[in-house]
């Protein structure tokens, strides 16, 4: 079995490069000027994904920082997977024109079904599963859905998306570690790939997920990781080295 990836996040507001606490636009803390150079670095570190999130467009359901999306899927030698205000089928062929490898879609998951499924025939589309206390969010994690992390994943499985990118809103940026009975309880659920995302903040966090079984001993295919690496808790090159040698064969 192969190793568990490490993604790793950029998230864009402004044209720089941030975290927010728990989703909070108002939680913000800027770590860098520069996301381009900053995803180059983690790239020759040992990134297996830059994971780039448009967050300015997540909230206003259209690229905002596209820019920025686009010169970092030039400057980087890993897949990108990008995200945020990909709500229509010309933003997310933009992104794939300019060098995306993956497009998340996950407001337009909840609204367009159907543009998914459209996509998910033709490119490599994961869906984002943004959950705060199991329920979808949508609109850059600012409306409740109604509808639960596995209801969603259930009804796209047979769609072709290639992934889901998990994220536990609560713990986002806390540092605080993983839902790992909701992502357990994701890999039971689902055949298709799953990406954690939210609460990373140690090297054992990322052995733990690392090491997390599903039915039939499926694991997750990557981790998103950003505010442990912003805030020096670990480097990329350790995180890429705890997921690889605790997530081969075995």
């Amino acid at each position: 079995m192969n190793a568990v990836d490490l993604f790793c996040a950029v998230d864009i507001r402004g044209g720089r490069c941030v975290r927010l606490l728990r989703g909070d636009y108002g939680a913000e803390t800027v770590y860098d000027d520069d996301p381009v150079a900053r995803a180059v670095q983690m790239a020759e570190a040992g990134a297996s994904w830059i994971h780039v999130v448009d967050l300015d467009g997540a909230r206003s359901g259209r690229p905002e920082n596209a820019d920025a999306v686009a010169a970092i899927a030039t400057a980087v030698d890993v897949p990108v997977q990008a995200g945020g205000g990909a709500r229509s089928a010309e933003t997310a062929e933009a992104w794939f024109e300019a060098g995306v490898a993956r497009v998340v879609l996950g407001t337009a998951a909840l609204r367009d079904p159907a543009l998914v499924r459209h996509l998910a025939s033709s490119r490599r589309i994961a869906v984002g599963l943004d959950a705060r206390a199991g329920e979808v969010a949508t609109d850059g994690w600012l409306k409740g859905s109604g509808r639960s992390v596995l209801d969603v994943a259930r009804s796209f499985v047979a769609d072709g998306v290639e992934a889901f990118v998990v994220t536990d809103i609560g713990r986002d940026g806390t540092l605080e570690g993983p839902d790992i009975a909701g992502l357990s309880a994701m890999l039971d659920a689902v055949d298709v790939d799953v990406v954690a995302s939210g609460g990373v903040g140690r090297l054992e966090d990322l052995e733990a997920l690392a090491h997390l079984e599903g039915r039939d001993g499926r694991r997750l295919s990557g981790v998103i990781v950003g505010a442990a690496l912003y805030e020096g808790r670990f480097t990329v090159t350790e995180g890429a080295a705890a997921l690889a040698s605790t997530g081969g064969d075995g």
